[in-house]
């Protein structure tokens, strides 16, 4: 019997990215990692296929480790054509994209009562989802390093005051009681992830009318002038494209060089596409324009109609 592929994520079993990995790969095995570095590395020594990377939530916003190490990664963009150039060994690209509902469980040891819990504990940005219900609870929130590794420490602790912020398989995994399910303050508790690879596996070009949308992630970085970004976006307007993303950040620490991150809808080889990145190629610095990866869109960006 063949082994299975292997496709790693950031935090301990039972984290979200665990659970993503779980639901969109369900043939792969998920393998811990304790950093995104040693995620990424992964994939590039071939020790898995694919890593499962979340980016951004809707509530917390983006993922700051990720923005560090992602445009170190992709490849040059080519102004005459736009073709999948695979870097041998070292590059990843971004394959696919999931959006997933994150739900928060409290949990604790399955002797515990809920009005025994003094202590929560869990990753910042999941307590701070739960704020309502802390508050409501009068319990005292603790920072940890993550949501399933609050949960294994809290089995392994005994204490049947304290309890955890994690979700549904952090709580089989480390054998706890949920005691109050769904308990995020938001509703529209959302995570975006996306998928590596060491190969790119760009979809073919929709068309005029294509049905599929399919998204091209790249960065860049603007000239240090006047109106640098504007003269960069303008190729995207003139030539109908939408962009849903553009973040900014440092480069190497300086205040003068910036690099951009963005995603658009369209395929690189779709001609309206082409002559934006055409037209972006010329006013950014150069050799700075990098496609990060070309892949379909989640069927949950249809709700940004």
């Amino acid at each position: 019997m063949a082994s299975k592929k292997t496709i790693v994520f950031q935090g301990e079993p039972g984290a979200n990215s665990d659970l993503a990995c779980r639901k969109v790969y369900p043939g792969y095995q998920p393998l811990p990692c304790p950093t995104f570095e040693d995620a990424f590395a992964a994939v590039r020594s071939g020790k898995a296929e694919l890593a499962m990377i979340p980016i951004e939530n809707s509530v917390a916003g983006r993922v700051a480790d990720i923005h560090h190490l992602v445009p170190h990664e992709g490849k040059h963009y080519s102004s005459r054509r736009a073709r999948e150039r695979t870097a041998a060994g070292a590059t990843l690209h971004i394959v696919a994209e999931y959006f997933m509902p994150v739900h928060h469980q409290m949990m604790a040891l399955k002797s515990t009562k809920l009005e025994k819990i003094k202590t929560v504990e869990s990753h910042v940005h999941a307590l701070g989802q739960c704020r309502k219900i802390l508050r409501k609870l009068r319990v005292k929130p603790v920072v940890a390093a993550d949501t399933a590794g609050s949960a294994r420490e809290v089995s392994e602790a005994g204490d049947p005051t304290r309890a955890a912020i994690a979700t549904d398989l952090a709580a089989k995994i480390y054998g706890l009681k949920i005691l109050k399910r769904n308990i995020e303050d938001e509703a529209h508790n959302t995570t975006r992830f996306v998928v590596l690879s060491r190969d790119a596996k760009w979809p073919k070009p929709n068309g005029k009318r294509g049905k599929h949308r399919i998204v091209t992630t790249f960065v860049f970085q603007v000239r240090n002038i006047p109106a640098a970004l504007y003269k960069a976006l303008g190729g995207f307007a003139t030539n109908g494209i939408n962009m849903t993303k553009l973040e900014s950040y440092m480069v190497g620490g300086s205040f003068s060089a910036t690099q951009f991150y963005a995603d658009v809808e369209g395929h690189p080889k779709d001609r309206a596409l082409e002559l934006a990145l055409e037209e972006l190629d010329f006013v950014s610095q150069p050799g700075t324009l990098k496609i990060l990866g070309v892949y379909p869109g989640h069927k949950y960006r249809n709700t940004f109609d």
